[in-house]
């Protein structure tokens, strides 16, 4: 994905929210039944309820920042649980402060 788009992901403030909670999904969201918070990422069903938005809403988020490489799906039975994608964000930190 070209940095215009990366940087178009991110020029949203529920998906820098999204990201931001799940820098620390430990305290962010309570344990789950199925896949680690850490591990295996957040839950789909807790992200929407906590940004208090439908369960397609959250899916349009989340395909935008995965498209964007920021979060990782990981799909556990019928779920998908989403964590970040820390080697990615560095990209994209270090190609802003380099002005790209």
């Amino acid at each position: 994905m070209e940095m215009a788009d990366t940087l178009r992901a991110l020029a949203n403030e529920r998906r820098l929210q999204i990201l931001d909670w799940l820098k620390d999904p430990v305290a962010n969201f309570p344990p789950q039944v199925d896949g680690d918070l850490v591990e295996d990422g957040v839950c789909g069903v807790f992200l929407a309820e906590k940004l208090g938005v439908s369960h397609p809403t959250l899916s349009e988020h989340m395909r935008v920042l995965a498209a964007a490489g920021l979060v990782t799906p990981k799909r556990i039975k019928q779920w998908t649980f989403y964590r970040r994608n820390e080697a990615r964000i560095a990209e994209v930190k270090q190609a802003i402060a380099a002005g790209v």
